[in-house]
């Protein structure tokens, strides 16, 4: 039994269609959902990039599904900001929302003006913003001089329990380190040998909660189609870190990835015109350990492909609904 949850790209999709597009979702079977919080898209293709937090309520508000953002504290948003969104859908919305808390990309960052800091100073940031946030939750006033700024806030509407702070990662390094704050861990498809050993540093180095995997995929009824369309929208998304944290606009990624090759996305993206094929690759994630994979078809239109793995794909899967998601590492 595990959860299967749907993946919102804000980046590819309008607001409007994609509420229309997870309200389906949870009629098909899905059973969580999860989105991204982007301010520009990964290439100009995909043309959109709507506010993730004003469609977080519209999308808890009108489903019953749980839902998880992935989130950069500490530049476009102030971590204080961060923690007042995520008290108010808490409270709002109680053990149905989870957000992923990571060190950002230049792309959506960059816009302050500041200057975009190597990886290290990245992660102390992003430590300082979670001690921050999780205090903020708690009820605590709180002060701050660090490579934050925080001057006596506290916040006044506070959730009953305190939501899920998720680290997520895509290397083992990431992963371990994110061990001692994190109350789960979620990370993206990679090779099997290396999410084991990411798996393996989270829990070796006391990595509480629950594993989670946002897998890409792209289905049509023709082999040539689902390619074709992974290869347009998702061909800006095959590059390992540094360049995917610091190439800092859509038409950067766009140039960067004018030489890849269909069957160079077959590395990022599972493409296949068979269902029972995608089906048997989301059971080698929950053979790997994960409790929770969220599908994320890279197309642009979502209809078919839900009606499609809500008819063919779920109920080989053993479907179940995710427990409440709240912290365990407070």
């Amino acid at each position: 039994m595990t959860v299967i949850g749907f993946h919102n790209s804000h980046e590819q999709i309008a607001p409007a269609e994609l509420l229309r597009a997870v309200q389906h979702a949870e009629e098909v079977g899905f059973t969580a959902a999860m989105c991204s919080d982007h301010l520009m898209p990964w290439n100009p293709r995909q043309n959109e990039s709507g506010f993730a937090w004003a469609w977080l309520g519209a999308a808890l508000a009108t489903t019953s599904l749980p839902f998880g953002a992935v989130n950069a504290p500490g530049y476009r948003y102030h971590p204080v900001i961060i923690a007042q969104a995520i008290a108010t859908l808490g409270s709002m919305f109680p053990g149905r929302f989870w957000v992923a808390l990571g060190s950002g990309e230049a792309m959506n960052e960059h816009v302050t003006g500041e200057v975009w800091p190597r990886k290290e100073i990245r992660d102390q940031k992003l430590r300082e913003c979670v001690d921050v946030i999780r205090s903020l939750l708690k009820g605590e006033e709180v002060s701050h001089e660090g490579l934050v700024t925080v001057d006596r806030a506290q916040l006044w509407t506070l959730p009953e329990v305190q939501p899920a702070l998720i680290g997520p990662a895509v290397s083992v390094e990431t992963a371990r380190r994110h061990a001692d704050w994190a109350d789960g861990l979620v990370t993206i498809n990679q090779p099997h040998d290396k999410l084991r050993d990411m798996i393996a540093a989270y829990r070796d180095a006391g990595g509480r909660g629950t594993l989670t995997i946002q897998v890409h995929v792209s289905w049509a009824p023709t082999e040539e189609e689902a390619l074709a369309t992974a290869h347009d929208q998702w061909r800006s998304n095959v590059f390992p870190p540094p360049l995917c944290w610091d190439l800092d606009t859509p038409v950067a990624f766009d140039l960067a990835s004018a030489h890849v090759s269909p069957d160079d996305v077959r590395e990022a993206v599972r493409v296949s015109a068979d269902l029972g094929q995608h089906a048997a690759w989301v059971q080698e994630y929950v053979d790997l350990g994960f409790e929770q994979v969220y599908l994320h078809h890279v197309g642009q239109t979502q209809t078919a492909f839900l009606d499609a793995f809500g008819e063919k794909v779920l109920p080989q899967l053993g479907v179940t609904k995710p427990a409440p998601a709240v912290a365990v590492a407070a």
